[in-house]
């Protein structure tokens, strides 16, 4: 009788342990989808201010909002220099880069690349506008645009291709986001919802 109160006060305790075990690992994924969720929020809205400062560009010059006081601005995130859907997006608005300049707008690209690889795209690409190499990932993290992404069913952190137009008090007006993004003709849904 003994023994057998000891068996089952083993039992009981591994049950416990178990039951234990898979409640922490129920509450560690809770807690890994909630901030997964966050890192997929774009934090700024429309109507909201962009920051004061951007960041180091392809040259290592720090690129401020007062260095555009009084114009508007086109602010994009795309994930890497040199890949096919970004190169597209890049000469899409650097093909329609006088008509957007003709509307107020000034073009500015944020990716995580760095300057030197910048200095590459933007020298191979003719680009006139800067790129903010956001290595650090600090714009991104204020913008809300770094987030989960999934390719061949392969999930993995990266740049959500995200757009956000301000006006000339640096106040978002216009947001476009990866689905609404046409990386071949972004500079032209651009111009139509500016115009």
């Amino acid at each position: 009788e003994s023994m057998l109160s000891s068996v089952i006060e083993k039992s009981i305790k591994y049950v416990d342990k178990f039951i234990i075990t898979k409640l922490k690992i129920n509450i560690f994924c809770v807690i890994c989808n909630n901030f997964k969720k966050k890192q997929n929020t774009i934090m700024l809205n429309i109507g909201d201010k962009i920051p004061e400062v951007f960041g180091m560009n392809e040259a290592g010059a720090e690129v401020t909002r007062a260095q555009f006081s009084g114009q508007k601005l086109v602010i994009y995130f795309y994930p890497k220099d040199n890949t096919s859907g970004c190169t597209a997006q890049a000469c899409s608005l650097r093909d329609d880069y006088h008509e957007l300049a003709a509307l107020g707008y000034n073009v500015i690209g944020v990716s995580s690349n760095s300057a030197a690889s910048h200095q590459k795209f933007i020298e191979k690409n003719a680009l006139p506008f800067t790129l903010i190499a956001d290595t650090d990932l600090r714009l991104h993290e204020i913008f809300g645009t770094w987030g989960e992404k999934s390719m061949c069913g392969r999930k993995y952190m990266g740049t959500l291709r995200t757009t956000f137009v301000a006006d000339e008090t640096g106040t978002i007006t216009h947001i476009f986001t990866p689905k609404q993004i046409n990386t071949k003709t972004h500079a032209q849904q651009l111009i139509k919802a500016l115009s």
